[in-house]
């Protein structure tokens, strides 16, 4: 089943929608239904009220085998038309009741062929049964390796060489020699989208790259090398940093702000693909995690995302989505496997409104470029440190007030750079990472000469909560 979009306002709005409804039917049914249509053996686990279905569906990936998660209420035939079921999981926990009902599933699928683990369920009709997951991760794996390879027997050909495989063939037969347009951010899941597509549709694929002012430093750079350059793609970069920034002038106001920045990015893409002609597919870089997050029937929603729910009632444009079964590490794994670089697909995460959200209250080109430069700094020596790697996300802001300090034998007035460094599982709470004073330091010391109008290096030391992520 396919949906298409209607007016391309409506497309546009839904790209950069926000407050959106969740674990749209669309995601629902393509999930149900479409499956992967892979070669893989899989695992199925159902959710029957765990907290903890990411995890054991992370876990048996990382054996070497496929696994999905789905409804409780899935029906049989829907669960016959998924690929390659070596075994069920049915995955039970403490959101087990329902309008004041325990649930459970279908009857007939406890007579289905494959073998069924059930975990957490005493209603449970099968042989596999264990009123709980083991308390350590080397328990469970032991659990989940004997469960598929002694008891479902499946073979270990879950791997990115075999899912690239399955998914250009996917992508040509959806396809065919029609055109796909891609907003490229060059954030990782849109670049691993790109890269994809390349791969399996080449010139077909159309990239529209916004470059609105408050990219980091050398992001839209790195975009037109790796994909105009390096990979010959079809790409339209169009560099709307003053338009963006004659809007923002004197907002400081952060909803405004953001507002402000997607709208503007809705007018700047309608712009160019009103230039287009024969556009009938948009790819997105919707991932596992988007959708799970998004809230199932038996968990509430962690947050909602642009590209999970919300869609047009009428559609006409058709979706490419071939990230949408591939948790983040996974989506990273695959950009390493379609050969882009590693600075690209293991790239800090990056609000969609970009430096104007660190850039705090009104934006000024001093204190944009403040931010630009002291935010190259950071990662620059971070990545020396090997912090690149172990801290989920550092960043630098700067705010819209000055400090007394002194510079060169004189007095100055001028701004502070904060620092920020955080690790976190799901975004949900962050704590703060304890960095070397040596490293804080160094980082210190070439922020204060190599930046100008900075004469102070503050480090931010609140957790989340009660601070959030970002400051703005």
């Amino acid at each position: 089943m396919q949906k298409k979009f209607g007016s391309l306002d409506l497309l546009l709005g839904f790209l950069v929608k926000l407050n959106l409804e969740c674990y749209n039917l669309l995601i629902k049914i393509n999930l149900l239904v479409g499956g992967t249509s892979m070669k893989q053996d899989m695992i199925v686990i159902l959710d029957l009220g765990s907290t903890n279905n990411t995890a054991i569906a992370r876990a048996v990936r990382g054996l070497g085998v496929y696994s999905e998660i789905h409804p409780h209420d899935i029906s049989p035939e829907k669960l016959s038309q998924l690929p390659n079921i070596k075994g069920i999981i049915i995955n039970g926990g403490n959101n087990n009741i329902i309008d004041g009902e325990k649930i459970d599933v279908n009857q007939s699928i406890y007579e289905a062929r494959c073998p069924i683990l059930a975990v957490d369920h005493e209603q449970a009709l099968c042989k596999n049964k264990r009123e709980s997951w083991p308390t350590t991760e080397e328990e469970t794996k032991k659990v989940l390796k004997d469960f598929v390879f002694k008891t479902c027997h499946a073979e270990t050909n879950w791997n990115m060489k075999n899912f690239i495989a399955d998914q250009v063939e996917l992508i040509k037969k959806q396809v065919g020699d029609k055109k796909v347009l891609l907003a490229l951010s060059g954030g990782v899941d849109s670049s691993v989208v790109a890269a994809l597509l390349i791969k399996a549709i080449g010139k077909q694929l159309v990239c529209v790259h916004v470059n609105h002012g408050l990219m980091r430093k050398g992001e839209s750079e790195s975009v037109i090398e790796v994909f105009k350059n390096q990979m010959d793609a079809n790409l339209i970069y169009v560099d709307a940093s003053e338009r963006f920034l004659r809007k923002l002038e004197n907002i400081s106001d952060p909803e405004k702000k953001r507002k402000i920045i997607g709208a503007e990015f809705i007018r700047v893409f309608e712009e160019e693909a009103r230039k287009l002609e024969g556009i009938d597919f948009l790819a997105q870089g919707t991932i596992y995690p988007d959708i799970v997050e998004s809230g199932t029937k038996t968990a509430k929603i962690v947050k909602s995302h642009h590209n999970v729910g919300g869609l047009p009632e009428d559609l006409k444009f058709d979706l490419v989505e071939p990230l949408y079964h591939l948790f983040k590490d996974e989506v990273r794994a695959c950009g390493i496997e379609l050969g882009l670089p590693e600075t690209m697909v293991y790239r800090q995460p990056f609000p969609g409104p970009g430096l104007g959200v660190r850039c705090l209250g009104a934006i000024t080109t001093e204190r944009l470029e403040a931010v630009r430069e002291s935010d190259a700094i950071l990662r620059e020596e971070f990545s020396h440190a090997g912090l690149d790697k172990k801290v989920w996300q550092y960043f630098t802001v700067v705010p819209d007030f000055k400090s007394v300090g002194v510079k060169n034998n004189a007095r100055s007035f001028e701004y502070p750079v904060i620092i920020r460094a955080i690790n976190t599982i799901d975004a949900m709470t962050a704590s703060i990472e304890q960095i070397d004073w040596s490293i804080l330091l160094k980082i210190t010391d070439r922020i204060l000469k190599e930046v100008p109008n900075v004469n102070r290096v503050c480090y931010d030391l609140s957790p989340k909560p009660s601070a959030t992520i970002e400051w703005e």
